[in-house]
């Protein structure tokens, strides 16, 4: 334990940092359990984004292979070259609990008929459908990232969270407290020495007195 002044003023003091690093803790624990909550709802969002995500993969390569049996493997990819483009996301940052996160600007990336590029007469339906399934499973993929995103940063916020509260609940606090007792021990020892030194005076000045009068 470090030197402390064993005074009443540091005894008020060592108490009322002992209330605030109580109230600090129970904040620390209060946004610890806010942000826990907000990652499993986030980590529940995640993997149910992610089972869609395999689905709506599973439907894109079944309606790809319809439509090479249909139309033709030429015709599939000739569609496709005529329905290619730059996909550009915009990534921002938004505020979850406090915490900044990397946030994707959701855009669509499904498109109509007439959007896709290719010429619709001509175009078996199934070609389509293999557009519209493969369009799907990237907004899916957009979606999953963007939940993704949000993990990172709110568990290491939780990390520096609980460092903190640990911290304060196991070093600063247990410090704390027994720098106020060890306060509050010495001045009920000094009292206790200042009160039977108060009585030995007292008792040799009525010693005193009787000497006096015999």
């Amino acid at each position: 334990m470090q030197k402390v002044t064993v005074t009443r003023m540091e005894l008020l003091a060592k108490k009322e940092q002992i209330e605030l690093a109580s109230q600090g803790l129970e904040l620390l624990k209060q946004k610890r359990a806010a942000l826990l909550r907000e990652l499993m709802r986030i980590a529940d969002r995640v993997m149910a984004r992610s089972d869609a995500l395999q689905e709506t993969a599973v439907t894109a390569r079944l309606a790809l292979a319809r439509a090479e049996v249909r139309a033709g493997t030429a015709a599939v990819r000739s569609a496709a070259m005529a329905a290619r483009g730059e996909l550009q996301l915009e990534i921002r940052s938004a505020n979850v609990m406090g915490v900044r996160v990397p946030d994707i600007e959701q855009k669509r990336v499904s498109r109509s008929v007439l959007g896709r590029g290719y010429a619709i007469c001509g175009t078996a339906v199934t070609i389509d459908e293999a557009a519209a399934a493969f369009e799907a499973e990237i907004d899916c993929l957009i979606e999953l990232a963007r939940s993704q995103l949000r993990l990172e940063p709110l568990t290491r916020e939780i990390q520096r969270t609980s460092r903190r509260a640990n911290a304060l609940e196991h070093i600063v606090l247990p410090r704390l407290i027994e720098e106020r007792n060890y306060i509050e021990m010495a001045l009920d020892e000094r009292e206790r020495a200042d009160h039977f030194r108060f009585k030995r005076v007292k008792r040799m000045r009525q010693k005193g007195r009787r000497d006096e009068h015999e």
